[in-house]
């Protein structure tokens, strides 16, 4: 079979940072203070590509009515939504949190887990570090999850870096969406909560679009989704944000949603993993919707408590459906030691926070 390599590092062209040739005006950057990683990933730079199994130059698509196409979109969408009118775990918001619960969740093959994202593309602010920056920050130990994901990233002394942030959010989305027992309704908003004796048992649904536009429209009732257990993955106040918080505020199951205080990295990751709960009776909080709840400080771009708080709330959930869990002693797998020092914390000061 004919292949083609080809070496992308022969002679590299001048950098527009060249501190000698800089494209800024003004005084060249200095190179002392540039960071050179502790320990990097090699990468290998050859490229090889095997033979187009198919003639470009006369390439012609098999027939199709579009009515096929149309009949196939809509029946596996109505067979999903009949599935999933009853579940077991409801994951509201598919973010960093969100996304790294339903993938701790979906481990087990027992558990048919539902995520409702109300953007067209989930991954919340994961597609991009701090101030539209392309890098992940991720301070250890959290970085063990990025190696469960096969994820490659530049290890300094207490942190690692991952080049783009879009890698780790289209990677755990690519295992995630791929398992059976897992289905994204993306474009679906979470309208509100169904609440039935003192329980969560599940959620109100519509099309994102329409929940928009409710003041410009007549009635559009919504749809429902039952669940034994709903993760709420809000993120912090906004729009959509901390809405799961909100609403068990606006119906007198929660007193009060102070929003998260100033910026303090460390102090904010610790408190994310250390305070996701269950809240009320079957509803857990999971990421940056536990600093609106708890008042905990924002934590800025660093993503680790995200993907371990995620990973908390699915253990979380595992426990109350009585399946083997993380937080009990009962999983049976790699255990993450971060999982068992957020398990360690004091009930009574959880419930207390």
């Amino acid at each position: 079979m004919a292949t083609l390599t080809s070496s992308l590092c022969s002679k590299p062209k001048a950098s527009v940072f060249d501190p000698h040739k800089s494209s800024f005006h003004g005084v060249p950057i200095a190179t002392q203070a540039r960071l050179s990683p502790v320990k990097s990933t090699p990468v290998n730079l050859a490229v090889t590509a095997a033979a187009m199994p198919y003639d470009l130059r006369s390439f012609k698509f098999e027939p199709i009515k579009e009515s096929i196409v149309s009949r196939e979109m809509t029946r596996r969408y109505m067979m999903d939504m009949i599935t999933y009118a009853d579940t077991d775990v409801v994951v509201v918001g598919a973010g960093s949190a969100g996304l790294s619960c339903a993938y701790e969740l979906s481990k087990n093959p027992s558990v048919q887990v539902a995520i409702i994202e109300q953007s067209v593309s989930p991954g919340g602010g994961a597609w991009l570090g701090g101030q539209l920056f392309s890098s992940m920050v991720v301070r250890k130990p959290a970085h063990r999850f990025l190696d469960e994901l096969g994820l490659e990233y530049d290890e300094q002394d207490n942190y690692v870096v991952i080049k783009h942030a879009a890698l780790f959010t289209s990677t755990i989305m690519s295992k995630l969406l791929a398992r059976p027992n897992v289905k994204l309704f993306n474009a679906v908003a979470a309208e509100d909560l169904i609440i039935k004796e003192g329980k969560v048992g599940g959620v109100v649904t519509n099309w994102a679009l329409v929940s928009m536009n409710h003041d410009t429209q007549s009635c559009m009732d919504p749809n429902v989704m039952e669940a034994k257990v709903v993760v709420s993955s809000c993120g912090h106040d906004g729009p959509f944000g901390a809405t799961g918080v909100k609403r068990l505020r606006s119906v007198g199951m929660i007193d009060s949603v102070p929003g998260m205080k100033a910026l303090d990295m460390n102090t904010a990751e610790d408190e994310i993993v250390r305070l996701t709960r269950e809240v009320v009776p079957g509803m857990i909080v999971t990421g940056m919707e536990v600093a609106e709840i708890d008042g905990s400080p924002r934590m800025g771009p660093t993503f680790g408590a995200m993907m371990i708080s995620g990973q908390k709330a699915a253990h979380l959930a595992l426990k109350s459906l009585g399946l083997p869990n993380a937080l009990d002693g009962t999983y049976i797998g790699n255990l993450h030691p971060e999982l068992v020092l957020a398990a360690a914390a004091d009930a009574a000061e959880i419930a207390e926070a």
